[in-house]
């Protein structure tokens, strides 16, 4: 029972205390005077009356009424309710008050006095109910009686109302009276606990609207600051209350003033969250407020500031409950649309509609909170219920975690307030109680359809409306109002009498009095058990966060548990990355830990180093992906189990699984640690009761076992949970013995206590760190403050590296504690404070606590110190075993292996993206030899971990190292690691491991340079091969062939005695100086020649330097200046007496036998016989790097020659090209020389047939008729390509005449690029019309006639074939062509001919072309490498890999030079001798002169012909090799330019385009490409034959090598490894005679070289030979044995492109015969045969077999020729870019070949079918086993048949390994297939519909197959045999 109210109190306005017109408020009298004890009385009411302030009004203000609400200091509600009316005011009253005021402001008082005023006065009634129409009405009642001046004195009225008293709740109704004719009914709600709004909050969605009040709702919750603007003070009263009423079940705590008076105002600038209304009239003084959300009630609009975020309600739930809340204000909204609308859709009555709208927050709170209670932990039970909320777990459960209002409304004041009130399981429940547990199944199938939410609402509605109004009907209200004339404020002079107090305290001492006699009425609480609901359970997987598959995920994870358990390791380790991905999922991390659990024995699981290995991985994965507040009890779950596994190290050593998983951030929440010793705590609490329930079960009284019964009986069956089991024991409490409770209370103290301790030690394991020497603690995680949260995980599976690998500062706010033990030890002490204090330890107990912590900690450090020791003394396992690398004989170790993992780069194939297995990464081991760089290891993807991966290169191949960091998938730091580059195209990108110390890797990378650049060329590895371990740096190196060194020697000195002084000074290997890069002459080159000239000839021949015991090593000398070759090509020959006879037109020079004229070029020369030495020597001063022209090669047909010079001089350029009678007055020495070079090539041309045949009589007629007899009549045909070629060459468009002129007019060209031309304007020369109009007579000599015009305009037009006018009429076009053809071309570079003067001979044209210089080329290829070998794959389609092929331009510079050397051939084959001087003459000249040879002689594509090409060419002629290839540190800065790569690249476009032309296969260029940069061999070392020859090289004898093994030149080991294997030759050879060959050169023609982009992962480069392993043999026959008991097994291996090498896993057919009769010559016991031998004699007796044959036949050429490359060969097809666009060129003789068939005795018509009847070449359509009847009388046996459709035949064999036939039926003969029946013997138990028969116009053949269904596949294939023939 409750008293209406407290107080009554009059306040009127205080006249004594007015300050500038602001007055006061003045309690004039108050009852009862004396405080209640239960409710004192609240201050500041005053205030609250006149809530805008007190003032005078100048006319009578209507009668208001509003109820403000004030809360006291024990936060119990008091509500105010205000009745004001306002009173006159008499002048005297007034006066008084003016003058005291006068003394204050001298002002006139006379203003105020003649106008009435009138005072405000009010009655307040003070109470603890809201009841705000009963109290309107009673002060209605007071005012009416004292207006109309009843007859009953107010006293009487007044004592009645402050001694009414009423029940609180229950449901009851009262009558009240206050003694004047009135009567009203109170009802009281039936649950005092929901509260009364009746209509509020209905009044406040219609004030806001919806979505606004949602705003508001969820801001009051997660604790916002709310204003409520209304001019109205009742409306605010309302919407407050309204407000709190839809937040139930929770309560507000916070400021809570529906009416805050303006004096207050500053309250609202409070930090703390409140709930405030304050009238509109203080609008502008709330604009200020930045954080505060202002609602306007009048206005309808909420405002909320840009600095306050709202979080919402979760969706779905904020979609439902708008749409429930709409259906409740706005029912119409639904129909709208409908054309017949029903009839009646109006909203519910106001009251009805609040409560509705109360309905649809009761059902959003019920889904909200759905399950809370299965996350409360009950942690004490008596003396009472202590409850905490387990918040993660809700979260995790309710897949919420993410969501940010759930997550503050459970942080937050209200929600603490409603565990601890309704957390309690046994007390009295009410809607929400009922709602949340019975009701959930309900929620949940309806909340997708909105009508039946509505239906749940209503019902809802209905309770909440009955908990109100229990009475409805009822309204018996019977309040007298104030008579009209009472209101008329006229009459109404009355003031508010004085009341008398003695009577209004007689009447509240009386009822006082007559309460304390009255029997207490009790009413008994229906207190019982709190239903729980459903378990969380279900909800997840309605919310869909399960995986999908999740049952394939936990059977993977469940298997590899199982595998480690039975130490099935290899196993396990197959399925941990799937594993490691599967615990992404929660399903899978729960299923961990239960896994884990069944193998933990009484607390304890020993486990080998392995197994404990992978278990902490997989620790490790779970925790990494659980966040901090381990919402999933993931951690929980693992707790124990981390102390739990554990491995022995030691002697009484054990390492726990704890010490390798402390680095995540749960381990340093503070709420994980609290939830899980709360729910620790509950469950022994749990086993305490139940124990004592079970055990006193006899000696309780029947009632109580009967309510122990219905316990159980009300859990189901269950397990009674903790909750139910308090729930009991709070029931049973009441009716226990003192002692009893006293035990209780005792046990569960200790159990929390015990606890306590327990927690401690496991706080300890998990903080303090392996290692506690360092000040190292979880990274800088926050120990210091609780909440820090972070996501950042490191796990690091190593136990022994655990410590090392953060070492940074703990994070701890004292730094100067900064030990580890301290840290832990306060963590520790807070937790336990914290816990202790909740759960009501004593403090004795809390002290000893705080005693034990540090020695707990100081003890585990100890303990952690062993384990740390010993498991710094564990091998670090999980590392695969590291491969050694197999070496050739000689290489040598520098450093061991350096464990590292090989990162995936751009190249895709390996990495499993494009199909197949993941190669990369890999883990293994680097090695730096002597000679390579070599990575071995396996593939750290356990499905391919059988495989091995090998990545080498040769160290004098790489070209570039750059840091990388890389982070590895496997383990989640990053490490340093390395890039490197080969232009073997290689790259390695390795990270070394965490083993490998940073001073090691730096090591490694000084070691790399060292031998990657040593100081001189014989610190490579060709020259240290064989040679001690230690890194030859300067080289020492004894010589061992006297006569030879004394040769070097001698070639030095006098070379040194030559040159002069300047080299004296030099160190010995110092490189000259003209060697380096400047490509002009150098102010020494001119010291050198005129030094040069100085010396006399004569002194220096052979014989006057060379000792006799040196004679021997001349022959070396002159086999090496490979005279054999101009023996062949008959360009003379060394006799003796080294003279020549004069009957030749060249000879073999000796001038520079000395290197002294020119130091790049061999020892002997070819030059034209009639030229002495001594011209040679200032010849070459004219030309760069004094390479003068000399001749290389000449056409054995038209006896046209190839020269090769470098480059003019730009001085020389001017006197070679200077006309012969310019007025120059003494000849000076320039021109000398100029003349001498004119001679020089007159004299080239002269040694010409058809020049010298035409015995200098330089007539037309005697030229043409002799040319015309030497040349055959192809030449003819051949000419008008020529022209064609010329034009692409120097690139001209169209024929614009002039674009090409004899003697010195160069044109300019632009490159002939293909696509990619660069055009450079023409000039146009004018032709002067005076010269074209002279006609000279006859045509005079060839000197002569060139003088026809200065710049001859036709040369281009008649080199193109095109008809020419002449203007003197000369001969018609075919005589004319042969008489302009010159005898001599020059290529030369269009950049150094520029401005030279014209010539006046006729008889050579200069061909000015663009050549690609050394930068280009070095920078093209290293954009080539990118393209080939990216270093990071990238899916920008601008770095595809053609894009950036294309961007190298690579094959734009290969077009180039083939071009050039096309052109070349061309002219040499017409009978043009050509001279080829280009840059320096030994980079782009090599490669055009030796292309040219390679094209126009077959011998050169031969192996001993392409050797003879190369050491001539390459070697001889001086390519800088070392230089180039920047072999040394010397020329280290000049970086790798690939010349002779080009040059490979360009021999394997034409070996592609021509296949049978050459003897050497693919592979000897791949060969040749890798080791011309290895430095395996010396042959291409060193930058020409003088080098050589000074080191000592050149002429090593054959039989003085230390080791057999070591070979010093590439050539000897091609040799070598060709007699052993075919591997270098081309089957497909088969030569024409003298043929020439011209290869298309656009780009669209070129192929890029599968050497740049293939690799073999499985055994690395296989161009060392030696180290290619011989598996295949074992792999091949592994299978045959198993197929023995197996039956059947199949033979096929995977090949994968990157990993396997091709040609072993699939040979072409004649290796794998070649490799077959071998293995079957060494089975039978026979010497095997030399494999060239066996292929000699097949292709013999296949010649002989071809000549029999009588026509040739087409499809059995399959392979020594085809029929399409020969035609090929003999069309020249060239593609001429014309004006029109491309045209094709057709040869003229093409119509000839087309249609020859190849000459009988040609290999090319034979056929190799019957050559080799093995069934590998068979044409298998069809095949199985058969059963064949036999003839008469003979039994059924099984045969293998064969059906080929090729030879029209069905073959069958005893078996399907035989190769001999043992019959053919031929199926012309056959006439039809059908079934048959079973005969006679026939084989048992098969199908009758297995057997046919094949009848053949000779017999009937009966046949049985082994089913029904492969008899008629049988039959079907041979049906469609018969019906294809």
């Amino acid at each position: 029972m409750a008293r209406l109210a407290d107080y009554f109190l009059v306040v009127t306005y205080d006249l004594d205390k007015r300050v500038e017109g602001e007055g006061q408020g003045r309690i004039i009298q108050r009852f009862p005077e004396k405080d209640w004890e239960d409710s004192p009385f609240p201050q500041g009411i005053e205030l609250f009356c006149q809530p805008s302030g007190w003032q005078l009004a100048p006319e009578q203000q209507p009668a208001s009424f509003f109820v403000a609400v004030l809360t006291d200091i024990n936060s119990e509600r008091h509500y105010c309710a205000c009745f004001t009316f306002w009173e006159g005011l008499d002048n005297s009253q007034l006066q008084k008050a003016e003058a005291s005021e006068v003394d204050e402001v001298d002002e006139e008082p006379a203003v105020v006095q003649s106008a009435q005023l009138f005072a405000p006065k009010s009655l307040v009634l003070v109470s603890r109910l809201d009841y705000t129409d009963v109290f309107r009405n009673c002060l209605g009642l007071i005012y009416t009686v004292h207006v109309d001046g009843l007859t009953v004195p107010l006293e009487t009225v007044i004592g009645n109302l402050l001694t009414c008293v009423i029940p609180i709740a229950g449901g009851s109704q009262r009558t009240i009276t206050l003694g004047a004719g009135d009567r009203q009914v109170i009802q009281t709600p039936i649950d005092d606990a929901l509260p009364v709004s009746g209509s509020s909050v209905a009044q406040l969605f219609r004030q806001l609207g919806i979505v606004n009040v949602l705003y508001l709702f969820c801001a009051a919750l997660t604790e916002h600051k709310i204003l409520f603007l209304s001019s109205s003070y009742q409306r605010l009263t309302d919407a407050c209350r309204g407000l709190l009423a839809i937040m139930f079940p929770l309560k507000y705590s916070f400021t809570y003033v529906p009416i805050l008076p303006g004096k207050l105002l500053e309250v609202l600038s409070t930090p703390t969250p409140f709930i405030i209304g304050v009238n509109s009239f203080f609008r502008s003084e709330t604009q200020e407020l930045l954080d505060v959300i202002i609602a306007d009630l009048d206005g309808g609009t909420v405002t909320i500031p840009e600095c306050v975020h709202i979080s919402l309600l979760p969706e779905p739930l904020l979609q439902q409950t708008q749409t429930a809340l709409s259906m409740v204000l706005d029912p119409e909204l639904e129909v709208a649309d409908q054309a017949f609308p029903p009839a009646s859709t109006q909203p519910s009555a106001l009251k009805i509609q609040d409560k509705e709208i109360r309905a649809v927050f009761l059902w959003l709170f019920a889904q909200l909170f759905e399950g809370y209670r299965w996350c409360l932990h009950i942690i004490r039970i008596h003396p009472e219920p202590v409850i905490r909320f387990h918040k993660a777990a809700f979260l995790g459960q309710r897949a919420l975690t993410e969501d940010d209002f759930l997550m503050k409304v459970l942080d937050g004041m209200a929600f603490a307030r409603f565990v601890s009130e309704r957390g309690p399981p046994y007390r009295a429940t009410d809607l929400f109680d009922d709602l949340a547990a019975n009701h959930v199944e309900r929620i949940r199938q309806e909340e997708a359809c909105p009508h039946k939410v509505m239906n749940h609402v209503k019902e809802l509605a209905e309770q909440l409306f009955r908990n109100e109004n229990p009475y409805p009907a009822v309204a018996m209200h019977k309040v007298t109002r104030p008579s009209e004339n009472g209101q008329n404020p006229a009459q109404n002079q009355r003031i508010f009498p004085v009341l008398d107090d003695v009577a209004v305290q007689l009447f509240i001492d009386h009822a006082t009095a007559k309460l304390k006699t009255a029997p207490p009425v009790v009413k008994a609480e229906l207190k019982g058990m709190v239903p729980s609901g459903p378990p969380l359970g279900d909800i997840v997987d309605r919310n869909g966060s399960v995986m999908a598959n999740s049952a394939r995920r936990l059977e993977v994870v469940r298997n590899c548990i199982t595998y480690i358990f039975d130490n099935k390791m290899l196993e396990a380790k197959k399925l941990m990355p799937a594993v490691l991905r599967a615990l992404k999922g929660r399903a899978a991390r729960i299923c961990l830990t239960q896994e884990l659990n069944q193998h933990v024995l009484q607390n304890r699981a020993v486990l080998d180093d392995q197994q404990f290995d992978y278990i902490v991985r997989m620790m490790n994965c779970t925790l990494q992906d659980c966040s901090h507040i381990d919402e999933h009890g993931i951690a929980a779950a693992l707790l124990p189990l981390v102390t739990a596994f554990c491995r022995k190290l030691g002697a009484g050593i054990t390492q726990f699984a704890y010490s390798c998983v402390q680095e995540h951030m749960v381990w340093t929440t503070m709420q994980f640690w609290e939830s899980m010793f709360y729910s620790d705590v509950q469950s022994h609490i749990r086993a305490l009761y139940l124990e004592t329930d079970e055990g006193g079960q006899h000696n309780h009284s029947p009632h109580q076992q009967q309510q122990q019964q219905q316990l159980e009986g009300s859990a189901g069956g269950r397990e009674v949970s903790a909750l139910e089991l308090a729930s009991e024991q709070n029931r049973l409490w009441p009716t226990l013995a003192k002692e009893m409770q006293a035990e209780r209370v005792q046990k569960e103290e200790s159990t929390v206590f015990s606890q306590a301790i327990h927690y401690a030690n496991r706080m300890s394991y998990l903080l303090l760190p392996l290692d506690t020497s360092k000040n190292r603690l979880l990274r800088s995680s926050g120990l210091g403050d609780v909440e820090s949260v972070s996501n950042s995980y490191v796990t690091n599976s190593i136990a022994g590296s655990m410590a090392e690998s953060y070492d940074t500062e703990s994070g701890f706010e004292d730094a100067e504690s900064s030990d580890v033990a301290n840290s832990v030890v306060r963590f520790i002490n807070r937790f336990v404070d914290k816990v202790c204090n909740e759960s009501g330890v004593t403090n004795e107990h809390l002290k000893a606590l705080h005693a034990m912590i540090p020695d707990i900690v100081q003890m585990h450090i100890e303990t952690l110190d062993a384990v740390h020791r010993e498991s710094k003394r564990l091998p670090p396992i999980q590392k695969p075993k590291l491969l050694r690398p197999l070496l050739l004989p000689g290489e040598e170790l520098v450093m061991d292996a350096m464990r590292v993992h090989l990162v995936p780069d751009g190249r895709e194939e390996a990495t499993g993206l494009m199909g197949g297995p993941p190669l990369l990464p890999a883990e293994g081991a680097v090695f730096l030899t002597t000679y390579r760089l070599i990575f071995k290891g396996t593939p750290t993807d356990p499905l391919v971990g059988e495989e091995v991966v090998t990545r080498s290169f040769p160290i004098a191949s790489l070209t570039k190292e750059k840091r990388i960091s890389v982070t590895l998938p496997m383990d989640q730091y990053v490490q340093e690691g390395l890039q490197l580059r080969s232009c073997t195209f290689q790259l390695m990108k390795i990270a070394f491991d965490e083993e490998v110390a940073s001073d090691l890797a730096e090591v490694f990378k000084k070691h790399m340079h060292k031998l990657r650049y040593p100081q001189h060329v014989q610190g490579t590895f060709a020259f240290t091969v064989g040679q001690s371990g230690k890194m030859v740096v300067e080289h020492k190196a004894k010589d061992k062939n006297q006569s030879l060194r004394t040769l070097s020697k001698n070639l030095v000195k006098s070379a040194k005695k030559t040159i002069g002084r300047q080299y004296v000074t030099r160190k010995k290997y110092a490189p000259p100086t003209w060697e380096n890069r400047s490509s002009l002459q150098s102010e020494l080159d001119e010291d050198e020649i005129s030094v040069s000239e100085e010396v006399e000839p004569s002194s220096l021949t052979l014989s006057s330097t060379i000792r006799s015991s040196d004679r021997q090593t001349m022959s070396n000398v002159v086999e090496r200046a490979c005279c054999r070759d101009y023996q062949r090509l008959g360009l003379g020959t060394l006799s003796n007496s080294l003279t020549r006879s004069k009957n030749e037109p060249f000879r073999i020079s000796t001038v520079n036998r000395m290197y002294t004229v020119c130091r790049s070029y061999p020892g002997l020369l070819i030059v034209p016989q009639s030229i002495p030495d001594t011209t040679i020597q200032r010849i070459s001063r004219c030309y760069r790097q004094n390479r003068f022209p000399v001749v290389c090669w000449r056409n054995s047909r038209t006896k046209a020659v190839l020269l090769r010079s470098a480059g003019l001089h730009a001085k020389g350029v001017v006197g070679f090209f200077k006309s012969p009678n310019a007025p120059t007055a003494v000849p000076s020495q320039a021109d000398s020389t100029s003349l001498e070079q004119e001679k020089y090539l007159q004299a080239i041309i002269s040694s010409m047939p058809s020049y010298s045949e035409s015995g200098g009589r330089n007539t037309l007629s005697g030229f043409t008729s002799t040319h015309m007899n030497t040349s055959d009549s192809s030449d003819k045909l051949r000419q008008p390509k020529i022209g064609a070629l010329m034009k692409q060459v120097m690139g001209t468009k169209e024929d614009v005449p002039g674009t090409f002129s004899r003697g010195g007019h160069f044109c300019h060209l632009t490159s002939a690029l293909g696509q990619r031309a660069k055009v450079i304007s023409l000039s146009q020369p004018k032709v002067s019309g005076k010269a074209r109009s002279s006609p000279r007579g006859k045509w005079g000599s060839i000197r002569g006639s060139g003088r026809l015009s200065a710049y001859n305009p036709d040369v281009g037009t008649r080199l193109a074939g095109k008809e020419s006018p002449q203007p003197n009429g000369g001969p018609s076009e075919a005589l004319f062509l042969r008489q302009h053809k010159a005898y001599l071309y020059i290529i030369g570079d269009k950049a150094q001919l520029k401005g030279g003067k014209q010539d006046s001979f006729q008889q050579w044209e200069v061909v000015p072309i663009e050549v690609c210089d050394v930068r280009q080329v070095k920078n093209s290829f290293k954009k080539l490498m990118k393209a080939c070998v990216p270093s990071s794959s990238t899916t920008d389609p601008s770095m595809s890999f053609l894009r950036c092929l294309e961007d190298s331009e690579w094959m734009a510079l290969l077009h180039r030079v083939l071009q050039v050397s096309v052109l070349v051939v061309e002219l040499l084959d017409t009978g043009s001798s050509v001279m080829v001087s280009l840059e320096d003459g030994w980079d782009v000249t090599t490669q055009v002169v030796s292309l040219v040879q390679l094209l126009s002689d077959p011998y050169y594509r031969t192996f001993d012909g392409f050797r003879l090409l190369v050491e001539k060419e390459w070697l001889s002629f001086g390519h800088r090799f070392s230089h180039r290839g920047a072999q040394t540190l010397g020329s280290q800065s000049s970086g790798f330019t690939p010349v002779f790569l080009q040059f490979l690249d360009c021999v394997h476009q034409i070996h592609l385009q021509f296949p049978m032309e050459f003897e050497f296969s693919q592979y000897y260029l791949k060969f040749l490409a890798y080791h011309y940069v290895s430095n395996r061999f010396r042959t291409f070392l060193l930058d020409s034959d003088y080098e050589r020859i000074e080191l000592g090289v050149l002429y090593e004898e054959k039989g003085e090598r230390k080791s057999p093994q070591v070979c010093k030149s590439v050539w000897d080991y091609i040799d070598r490894l060709s007699k052993k294997t075919p591997i270098f030759f081309n089957y497909m050879f088969s030569p024409e005679d003298e043929e020439v060959l011209r290869p298309y050169t656009f780009i669209s023609n070129l192929k890029v070289w599968d050497f740049y982009v293939e690799e073999t992962l499985s055994e690395g480069p296989s161009y060392d030979w030696e180290l290619r392993g011989r598996p295949e043999r074992l792999a091949e026959e592994a299978p045959e044995k198993a197929d023995g008991g197996a039956g059947p097994k199949s033979r096929r291996r995977i090949v994968w492109p990157c990993c396997d090498s091709l040609s072993k896993a699939a040979p072409d057919a004649i290796t794998k015969l070649l490799q077959d009769l071998q293995g079957l010559e060494a089975e039978l016991g026979q010497t095997s045969e030399k494999w060239k031998d066996t292929w000699d004699k097949i292709k013999t007796a296949q010649r002989v077999e071809s000549k029999l044959e009588s026509k040739p036949s087409f499809s059995s050429s399959l392979l020594m020729s085809s029929n399409l490359s020969h035609q090929r060969r003999s069309q020249g097809v060239y593609l001429q870019e014309t004006g029109a666009g491309s045209s094709i060129n057709l040869a003229l003789e093409c119509e000839a070949s087309a249609t020859s068939t190849p000459v009988a005795g040609r290999t090319s018509t034979s056929t190799l079918y019957n050559q080799f009847r093995s069934t590998e070449s068979e044409n298998r359509s069809f095949e199985g086993i058969l059963y064949k009847k036999g003839a008469l009388l003979k039994p059924w046996k099984p045969r293998w048949f064969v059906l080929d459709k090729t030879k029209h035949q069905l073959r069958y064999y005893e078996s399907r390994q035989d190769k001999e036939c043992k019959g053919v039926i031929e199926l012309a003969e056959v006439e039809s297939v059908t079934p048959g029946t079973p005969a006679m013997g026939a084989p048992k138990n098969v199908d009758e519909k297995a057997f046919f028969d094949l009848k053949t116009t000779k017999r009937v053949y009966n046949f049985c197959a082994q089913d029904s269904h492969n008899a008629q596949l049988w039959m079907d294939s041979v049906q469609s045999c018969l019906s294809d023939a």
